[in-house]
């Protein structure tokens, strides 16, 4: 099996900073940020991983990828929208590395491409975790990270079996798979419904996503949606591996999205919350441009998408009226 000796996680937010805390432990890692600061705080305090797990991880941090010597393994943890920017600073560097991906959505490999011949691994996660600060990471949800060679330019996949077996070591979890895309899509509609739905109502993920008893129910709307993406699916030639609808309604039954009150804040409603620009581009504009190329209607993902949009239009509109 390849060996994996030297890994650099770009991107330590939540998800970022779960890989960090963990593989810190296990093999030699380094961190690429954006901030100076934060990488100053790594290097001084290291990460601190509370919740589901308890670690401390020494590391190596720098806004420069030079700084960081050679890898075997990148994984590229930043949100969608900031991936274009994080492949330009990589271009250049860690000739010899592979990359893992594991953002939402579809198309993040593409651009990567562009940027250098790394061997690509595709990668989804259902983990999640609350970032306390620069230091310290609360690790939530410990479920599994699925990945497999991308089908354009993959690595091989004894290498993705020996970051599947890194990654659990870790004390993380992982799952290989020789043709990911039917794990892809499923966690592709279910975040497609449960996000933009999130996101249009203010609403963290609690068991009202998968009421349907009463006419007024927001289950309807979200069942609809992810029959809407399984047959975009279909028709692309996709067999899911995972019923979206059982994977929502296991989620919010079983607490793993939080209790009813408070219930798991998604990442496009934490987006919009802040006025963020959102990575509705990557989850429902992919399965809107799928839908497209496969000549079938897609007026749930359509009217989702374009109102996650407008929303974002806003923003910038309100802003130049108070200015």
């Amino acid at each position: 099996m390849t060996e994996i000796n030297r890994v650099c996680i770009v991107g330590a937010g939540a998800i970022g900073s779960l890989f960090v805390g963990h593989l810190g432990t296990a093999v030699e890692t380094t961190v690429l940020v954006r901030r100076q600061e934060h990488a100053a705080a790594l290097n001084a305090h290291g990460l601190r991983v509370s919740g589901k797990s308890e670690r401390q991880a020494s590391v190596l941090a720098s806004t420069d990828p030079a700084d960081l010597g050679e890898v075997d393994l990148i994984i590229l943890a930043t949100k969608a929208t900031a991936v274009e920017s994080s492949a330009r600073t990589l271009q250049g560097h860690f000739p010899g590395a592979s990359v893992l991906l594991v953002q939402n959505g579809l198309g993040c490999e593409e651009v990567v491409r562009r940027y250098g011949d790394w061997p690509l691994i595709s990668g989804v996660t259902f983990m999640s975790g609350v970032r306390h600060g620069d230091t310290h990471v609360e690790y939530e949800l410990d479920t599994a990270t699925w990945m497999g060679p991308w089908a354009e330019h993959p690595a091989d996949f004894g290498l993705v079996k020996a970051v599947e077996a890194l990654i659990n070591r870790s004390g993380l979890k992982a799952e290989a798979y020789e043709d990911l895309l039917p794990h892809q899509w499923s966690k592709l509609i279910f975040n497609s419904a449960v996000n933009t739905i999130s996101a249009m109502t203010d609403l963290p993920h609690i068991k009202s996503f998968a009421a349907r008893s009463e006419l007024s129910d927001l289950g309807h709307l979200v069942f609809d949606m992810m029959a809407e993406g399984k047959a975009i699916a279909a028709a692309r030639g996709v067999t899911l591996a995972d019923d979206p609808w059982k994977m929502n309604v296991k989620a919010v039954s079983h607490g793993s999205t939080g209790d009813d009150e408070y219930g798991h804040v998604t990442s496009m409603l934490d987006d919009v919350r802040h006025h963020r620009f959102t990575e509705v581009d990557w989850i429902t504009g992919s399965i809107v441009r799928e839908a497209h190329k496969a000549g079938v209607p897609a007026p749930y993902h359509e009217t989702l998408y374009r109102l996650v949009k407008a929303l974002e239009t806003s923003w910038a509109r309100n802003k130049q009226h108070q200015e």
